[in-house]
């Protein structure tokens, strides 16, 4: 028996992406931007799959934008934003345990002369509503806080914190990364308040390469990428139809059961917290709000070790971010963790089709492991 429980760096694509990804390779390969009947079924394909993650998503279709996925919609908000905002204030705000593709961007800010403030999280990794609104001003532009965040899910109460947001300035941007909040926490576009929203297809069973970026109605961005018009000018260049085809089919699979899975995802996370707890030296890191994301460690043993034994039993678990390959978390440094609580933490992530099977595996060879390398 194999134990997947890495979803939170990349999920299966489900059997409609790969039907969908299949025969836009195959039978419907022609470009959407052609005139003659073949091209204009591959533009009807290309909006069908808008429409479709727009649903799940809680948006208008005309609001959905195609990128090459999560990363690419990040800095294309915040860069875009920024650019926009930036003759209004100079004062922007983020949190300290983002995802590498927000808090990059906002580095590179800093070194442009933005002046920028870094939420940081409680020991849980928890911030609160009232945290961000002691940190904004008058001259507060742009806000970008995670949904939920990808190590220790937490989740953050961000339909309050675009409120806050936009009580303080009306003009400012809020942008939330969805990434590992689309349907594994229930929210609609339409309603959550943020202006941004971005969100990735191999995150919910969609292939690799593809992503979207929500833009409220009439806050108009610029452009990403110049060239023949496609994605409403905003993205210029052909657009990956096989990819595309495949968010669009995953997310219309998805999204009529996405409730269901959400519970089940929560009960199978509950029951690793109980068995998971016998473990010697085990101790559960961060809030674990979100129904997909369980932060251990097993302090004074190594990571990569704990993570040689389990994948010798056909366990499969994560250090942190699948995107810090090599790195220390950040995401736990915030929280005020040790270095040995750091050095010995491991993410279990689970999807729709978790088992408490696989915990029980996981339970058994993360004994043999902790035995293992005590020695």
């Amino acid at each position: 028996m194999i134990a997947y429980l890495d979803n939170s760096a990349t999920t299966k694509p489900c059997d409609a992406a790969v039907a969908a990804v299949t025969d836009a390779l195959t039978q419907h390969w022609h470009n959407p931007s052609s005139l003659y009947e073949p091209g204009n079924e591959s533009h009807r394909m290309l909006e069908a799959a808008r429409a479709a993650v727009a649903g799940a998503l809680g948006a208008e279709p005309g609001r959905v934008f195609f990128t090459s996925g999560g990363t690419e919609a990040d800095n294309w908000a915040i860069f875009g934003a920024t650019r926009r905002m930036a003759k209004r204030g100079h004062h922007i705000i983020t949190t300290a345990y983002e995802h590498h593709a927000v808090l990059g961007c906002f580095g590179e800010l800093e070194k442009q002369g933005w002046d920028v403030t870094y939420l940081q999280p409680d020991a849980q990794g928890r911030i609160t509503t009232d945290d961000l609104k002691a940190a904004l001003r008058p001259d507060t532009v742009f806000v970008s806080v995670m949904m939920v965040n990808n190590e220790v899910g937490a989740v953050l109460p961000i339909a309050e914190m675009a409120k806050a947001v936009h009580r303080v300035n009306r003009e400012a941007i809020f942008h939330t990364d969805a990434v590992q909040g689309f349907l594994k926490v229930p929210f609609r576009a339409g309603s959550l308040g943020a202006d941004l929203i971005s969100i990735s297809g191999h995150k919910v069973h969609g292939p690799k390469g593809v992503g979207a970026l929500y833009i409220r109605k009439d806050l108009p961005l610029p452009a990403l990428l110049f060239g023949g018009g496609q994605e409403s000018a905003y993205r210029s260049g052909t657009e990956a139809m096989p990819a595309i085809c495949g968010f669009g089919a995953a997310c219309a699979a998805l999204a009529p059961t996405a409730r269901a899975d959400i519970a089940h995802m929560e009960r199978v996370k509950l029951y690793a917290l109980e068995v998971l707890s016998d473990v010697p030296g085990l101790v559960i890191l961060g809030a674990h709000d979100a129904p997909q994301i369980v932060n251990l460690s097993v302090p004074g043993l190594r990571s990569q070790g704990i993570l040689n034994c389990l994948q010798s039993d056909g366990v499969y678990v994560s250090a942190g971010s699948a995107c810090a390959r090599g790195h220390r978390s950040h995401v736990l440094a915030s929280m005020g963790a040790d270095e040995k609580t750091i050095d010995g933490s491991i993410r279990v992530s689970l999807c729709r089709d978790s088992t408490t099977a696989e915990i029980d595996l996981l339970h058994e060879s993360l004994r043999r492991a902790v035995k293992t390398l005590k020695g």
